[in-house]
């Protein structure tokens, strides 16, 4: 039986510089980050309050297929990958707190049915959508 998620992996230009913004800009913990003999690098980071799931951050390689690792690296290129979704107790707050850090926003805090959300990018690209969530139901998307 499936227990829960543990690992979501997040493909990133540079390992490096995107462990250093989740890390310092987003406030997540470094869980692993090793290189294996076949020179493969395993580096994973976590939210604090939620040490049991791994983001793991990877250069688009192998094993993938030549081909899928050039549209990776086009979507990373156009900035158009999708991301993770962050759930934050004040989206207004963490909107300004990480426009001063210099973290790239597509879309402000805006009101929705189902809380406030914003739309931001990882030094990659890769779309964060920030949500405080809020109580809501199917009649709220009238």
């Amino acid at each position: 039986m499936i227990t829960n998620v543990s690992i979501v992996s997040v493909f990133v230009k540079d390992v490096d510089a995107s462990k250093a913004f989740y890390l310092d800009v987003l406030g997540f913990v470094e869980n692993a980050d090793i290189t294996l003999g076949d020179g493969y690098r395993w580096c994973a980071v976590n939210h604090p309050n939620q040490p049991e799931l791994q983001v793991t951050l990877s250069v688009p390689g192998p094993p993938h297929t030549p081909e899928m690792v050039d549209a990776v690296t086009r979507a990373l290129d156009a900035r158009t990958m999708h991301g993770l979704g962050l759930d934050v107790d004040d989206c207004r707050k963490t909107y300004d707190d990480l426009v001063a850090k210099g973290v790239e926003f597509i879309q402000p805090p805006e009101e929705r049915p189902y809380g406030v959300e914003a739309v931001a990018r990882d030094n990659s690209g890769n779309w964060l959508v920030l949500v405080e969530k809020r109580p809501f139901s199917a009649a709220d998307f009238g």
